[in-house]
Protein backbone atom coordinates (compact mmCIF):
# COMPACT_ATOMS: atom_id res chain seq x y z
CA UNK A 1 0.00 0.00 0.00
CA UNK A 2 1.44 3.52 -1.31
CA UNK A 3 2.56 5.37 1.35
CA UNK A 4 0.60 8.48 2.26
CA UNK A 5 2.63 11.88 0.95
CA UNK A 6 3.87 14.82 3.99
CA UNK A 7 2.50 18.07 3.34
CA UNK A 8 4.05 20.10 0.59
CA UNK A 9 6.61 21.96 1.94
CA UNK A 10 8.69 18.89 3.00
CA UNK A 11 9.60 18.44 -1.27
CA UNK A 12 11.83 20.05 -2.95
CA UNK A 13 11.07 22.94 -4.84
CA UNK A 14 12.37 21.56 -8.36
CA UNK A 15 10.25 19.05 -9.84
CA UNK A 16 11.61 15.16 -10.62
CA UNK A 17 12.96 14.59 -14.15
CA UNK A 18 9.76 14.44 -16.45
CA UNK A 19 8.30 10.87 -17.12
CA UNK A 20 9.39 9.44 -13.36
CA UNK A 21 6.38 8.27 -12.49
CA UNK A 22 5.86 6.75 -15.85
CA UNK A 23 9.14 4.21 -15.56
CA UNK A 24 8.44 0.63 -15.01
CA UNK A 25 12.16 -0.76 -13.46
CA UNK A 26 13.35 -3.74 -14.44
CA UNK A 27 15.92 -4.44 -11.62
CA UNK A 28 18.09 -7.12 -13.35
CA UNK A 29 19.19 -4.68 -15.54
CA UNK A 30 21.04 -2.33 -13.24
CA UNK A 31 21.58 -4.49 -10.29
CA UNK A 32 22.86 -7.82 -9.87
CA UNK A 33 20.42 -10.51 -9.74
CA UNK A 34 22.03 -11.68 -5.85
CA UNK A 35 21.97 -8.83 -3.07
CA UNK A 36 23.55 -10.85 0.12
CA UNK A 37 26.53 -9.58 -0.73
CA UNK A 38 26.44 -5.87 -0.12
CA UNK A 39 27.66 -3.66 -2.99
CA UNK A 40 30.87 -1.83 -2.81
CA UNK A 41 30.20 1.95 -1.38
CA UNK A 42 30.49 4.75 -4.04
CA UNK A 43 32.72 7.28 -3.75
CA UNK A 44 30.99 10.79 -3.37
CA UNK A 45 30.31 12.58 -7.02
CA UNK A 46 29.67 15.55 -7.89
CA UNK A 47 25.25 15.54 -10.44
CA UNK A 48 27.31 16.24 -13.32
CA UNK A 49 29.27 12.76 -12.84
CA UNK A 50 26.07 11.09 -11.22
CA UNK A 51 23.96 11.69 -14.48
CA UNK A 52 26.67 9.75 -16.57
CA UNK A 53 27.53 6.95 -14.46
CA UNK A 54 26.82 3.61 -15.79
CA UNK A 55 23.37 2.47 -14.62
CA UNK A 56 24.69 -0.17 -11.80
CA UNK A 57 27.38 2.70 -10.15
CA UNK A 58 24.19 4.91 -10.71
CA UNK A 59 22.23 2.28 -8.47
CA UNK A 60 24.74 1.11 -6.28
CA UNK A 61 24.79 4.92 -4.48
CA UNK A 62 21.07 4.95 -4.54
CA UNK A 63 20.94 1.58 -2.81
CA UNK A 64 23.53 3.20 0.41
CA UNK A 65 20.99 5.91 0.50
CA UNK A 66 18.00 3.61 1.13
CA UNK A 67 18.12 -0.09 0.58
CA UNK A 68 15.07 -0.34 -1.79
CA UNK A 69 16.21 -2.03 -5.33
CA UNK A 70 12.80 -0.54 -6.76
CA UNK A 71 13.64 2.72 -6.16
CA UNK A 72 17.24 2.12 -7.30
CA UNK A 73 16.15 1.67 -10.12
CA UNK A 74 13.70 4.10 -10.59
CA UNK A 75 15.44 6.85 -9.75
CA UNK A 76 18.65 5.77 -11.80
CA UNK A 77 16.87 5.41 -15.12
CA UNK A 78 15.29 8.73 -14.87
CA UNK A 79 18.51 10.44 -15.28
CA UNK A 80 19.90 12.90 -16.24
CA UNK A 81 18.82 15.52 -13.66
CA UNK A 82 18.91 19.13 -14.02
CA UNK A 83 20.39 20.16 -10.34
CA UNK A 84 19.98 18.32 -6.94
CA UNK A 85 16.60 20.35 -6.28
CA UNK A 86 15.12 17.86 -9.29
CA UNK A 87 17.23 14.74 -7.94
CA UNK A 88 16.23 15.28 -4.44
CA UNK A 89 12.37 15.97 -5.39
CA UNK A 90 12.63 12.52 -7.63
CA UNK A 91 14.17 10.83 -4.28
CA UNK A 92 10.85 11.68 -1.80
CA UNK A 93 8.67 10.58 -4.92
CA UNK A 94 9.75 7.08 -5.28
CA UNK A 95 10.22 7.25 -1.30
CA UNK A 96 5.97 8.43 -1.43
CA UNK A 97 5.67 5.63 -3.73
CA UNK A 98 7.31 2.68 -2.32
CA UNK A 99 5.30 -0.60 -1.72
CA UNK A 100 4.93 -2.20 1.57
CA UNK A 101 7.44 -4.85 0.34
CA UNK A 102 10.06 -2.25 -0.92
CA UNK A 103 9.46 -0.34 2.41
CA UNK A 104 10.00 -3.73 4.39
CA UNK A 105 13.52 -4.55 2.01
CA UNK A 106 14.77 -1.17 2.95
CA UNK A 107 13.90 -1.07 6.69
CA UNK A 108 15.45 -4.88 7.02
CA UNK A 109 18.68 -3.81 5.22
CA UNK A 110 19.36 -0.37 7.55
CA UNK A 111 21.70 -0.79 10.47
CA UNK A 112 20.68 0.64 14.02
CA UNK A 113 21.38 4.42 13.93
CA UNK A 114 21.83 4.55 17.96
CA UNK A 115 23.80 7.41 19.26
CA UNK A 116 26.84 5.74 21.46
CA UNK A 117 29.42 7.55 23.82
CA UNK A 118 31.29 6.86 20.56
CA UNK A 119 29.13 8.51 17.78
CA UNK A 120 27.24 12.21 18.26
CA UNK A 121 28.79 14.75 21.78
CA UNK A 122 30.37 12.86 23.68
CA UNK A 123 29.52 12.76 27.54
CA UNK A 124 32.12 14.39 29.86
CA UNK A 125 33.87 12.03 32.42
CA UNK A 126 31.96 12.11 35.38
CA UNK A 127 28.75 12.93 33.85
CA UNK A 128 26.30 9.83 35.59
CA UNK A 129 23.30 10.95 33.96
CA UNK A 130 24.43 10.71 30.82
CA UNK A 131 25.96 7.40 30.60
CA UNK A 132 22.72 6.76 32.45
CA UNK A 133 20.37 7.95 29.53
CA UNK A 134 23.31 5.67 26.82
CA UNK A 135 22.14 2.70 28.61
CA UNK A 136 18.51 3.23 28.79
CA UNK A 137 19.35 4.00 24.99
CA UNK A 138 20.34 0.95 24.60
CA UNK A 139 17.89 -0.67 26.50
CA UNK A 140 15.03 0.85 24.32
CA UNK A 141 16.51 0.32 20.57
CA UNK A 142 16.21 -3.51 21.85
CA UNK A 143 12.96 -3.19 22.69
CA UNK A 144 11.89 -1.78 19.64
CA UNK A 145 13.57 -4.41 17.44
CA UNK A 146 12.15 -7.05 18.99
CA UNK A 147 8.20 -5.03 18.81
CA UNK A 148 8.27 -4.27 15.49
CA UNK A 149 11.55 -6.59 13.81
CA UNK A 150 13.82 -3.89 12.40
CA UNK A 151 15.84 -1.33 13.73
CA UNK A 152 14.79 2.03 14.99
CA UNK A 153 15.53 5.05 12.46
CA UNK A 154 15.25 8.53 13.29
CA UNK A 155 16.71 11.43 11.35
CA UNK A 156 18.27 14.60 13.45
CA UNK A 157 18.37 16.82 10.51
CA UNK A 158 16.59 19.79 12.88
CA UNK A 159 17.77 18.93 15.81
CA UNK A 160 20.80 20.56 18.14
CA UNK A 161 23.60 18.07 18.57
CA UNK A 162 23.67 19.02 22.25
CA UNK A 163 19.99 17.59 22.58
CA UNK A 164 20.79 14.80 20.08
CA UNK A 165 20.71 12.13 23.42
CA UNK A 166 17.70 13.12 25.14
CA UNK A 167 15.60 13.52 21.45
CA UNK A 168 16.54 10.40 20.52
CA UNK A 169 15.51 8.48 23.72
CA UNK A 170 12.41 9.86 24.39
CA UNK A 171 11.18 9.47 20.41
CA UNK A 172 12.04 5.65 21.03
CA UNK A 173 10.26 5.55 24.18
CA UNK A 174 7.24 7.20 22.80
CA UNK A 175 7.11 5.01 19.16
CA UNK A 176 7.57 1.83 21.34
CA UNK A 177 3.80 2.82 21.92
CA UNK A 178 2.48 2.67 18.43
CA UNK A 179 0.62 0.14 16.95
CA UNK A 180 2.85 -2.02 13.93
CA UNK A 181 1.03 -0.75 10.90
CA UNK A 182 1.09 3.36 12.56
CA UNK A 183 4.52 2.67 13.13
CA UNK A 184 5.65 1.59 9.46
CA UNK A 185 4.59 5.14 8.47
CA UNK A 186 6.71 6.89 11.18
CA UNK A 187 9.70 4.63 10.21
CA UNK A 188 9.04 5.12 6.33
CA UNK A 189 9.36 8.68 6.81
CA UNK A 190 12.24 8.75 8.86
CA UNK A 191 13.51 6.34 6.42
CA UNK A 192 13.49 9.27 3.69
CA UNK A 193 14.89 12.09 5.55
CA UNK A 194 17.82 9.75 6.26
CA UNK A 195 18.19 9.02 2.83
CA UNK A 196 17.75 12.50 1.57
CA UNK A 197 20.38 13.28 4.01
CA UNK A 198 22.64 10.46 2.44
CA UNK A 199 21.63 11.59 -1.15
CA UNK A 200 23.05 14.95 -0.31
CA UNK A 201 26.46 14.15 1.30
CA UNK A 202 27.03 11.15 -1.64
CA UNK A 203 26.27 13.64 -4.48
CA UNK A 204 26.18 17.35 -3.28
CA UNK A 205 29.14 16.65 -0.89
CA UNK A 206 27.01 18.73 1.56
CA UNK A 207 27.01 17.99 5.17
CA UNK A 208 23.53 19.10 5.57
CA UNK A 209 22.47 15.97 7.47
CA UNK A 210 23.40 15.97 11.51
CA UNK A 211 21.85 12.63 12.14
CA UNK A 212 23.57 9.78 12.66
CA UNK A 213 25.47 8.39 9.83
CA UNK A 214 23.99 6.15 7.40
Amino acid sequence: MPLPSPQSDERAAAEPAAGLKDVVPDETASLPAQLSTPLPRPLPMPLSRFNAAPALEASALLMHCCSSRRLAVRIAACRPYPNMGALEAALDEASFDMTSQDLTEALEAESSQMLSPGRGPAPEVGQRGTLAAYTALRAAHAAYNARFGYPFLICLDSVDPAEWLDHELDSVRSRLGNDPEEERVVAAEELRRLARGRLIRMVAGRSDSRGAPG
